[in-house]
């Protein structure tokens, strides 16, 4: 797929994400359905098969979330410099579409909780900060509670995974009660996952 997009259009992508950014509750994928909209059926930057292969491996890929907005914004750049036919002649464009949809889709977001921290943190002796931050301590338990109730159930309750069950109960328990770094745990479920105790 070949385009040409002009300064106006490279504008209005980065408003776009821009726009997205405050959106994205829930993370950046919460966005993708009108990224497509926008990318694919509106604008034609994009084809399907780009749009859904930019989801797909940026998921399959080690890191954060938001690695597809940047696989999107090269895909529409690797297009605007002629597609993958022009090879390394695309990849200054391609450069600068992974800059403005990552600076579209970082910057909202990323200002306004830089400035919700230090507004609570410099009022943190109000009562409603007070009562805001102990409203949320029990929120957040439950809901890592839940996270850790539907991993520990997606093998299935039954009793044949005891040994799953005790690794869960015992991390929770030396996470509650120690000082001991959670990645030492996440080591030992994996050594335990690889010899295939668990």
């Amino acid at each position: 797929m070949s385009l040409i997009l002009s300064a106006a259009d490279w504008f209005a992508l980065l408003t776009h994400f821009l726009s997205l950014s405050l959106l994205a509750v829930g993370g950046a994928i919460t966005t993708a359905p009108d990224m497509h909209r926008y990318l694919v059926n509106q604008q034609y930057w994009l084809s399907d098969g780009q749009f859904t292969s930019s989801i797909a491996l940026a998921q399959a890929a080690p890191g954060p979330n938001v690695l597809f907005i940047a696989l999107l914004g090269w895909n529409v750049g690797i297009n605007a410099g002629g597609g993958a036919a022009a090879g390394l002649a695309a990849w200054p464009l391609a450069l600068l579409g992974v800059l403005i949809t990552m600076t579209g889709i970082l910057l909202p977001s990323t200002t306004l909780t830089l400035a919700a921290a230090r507004w609570s943190h410099q009022n943190r002796e109000r009562r409603a900060v007070r009562a805001f931050k102990q409203g949320m301590g029990p929120i957040v338990i439950g809901l890592l509670i839940a996270t850790g109730w539907i991993l520990a159930t997606s093998y299935g309750s039954s009793i044949k995974n005891w040994p799953l069950w005790l690794v869960t109960i015992a991390s929770a328990l030396l996470v509650w009660r120690t000082r001991l770094h959670l990645l030492w745990l996440l080591g030992a479920g994996a050594l335990l996952g690889w010899f295939g105790w668990i």
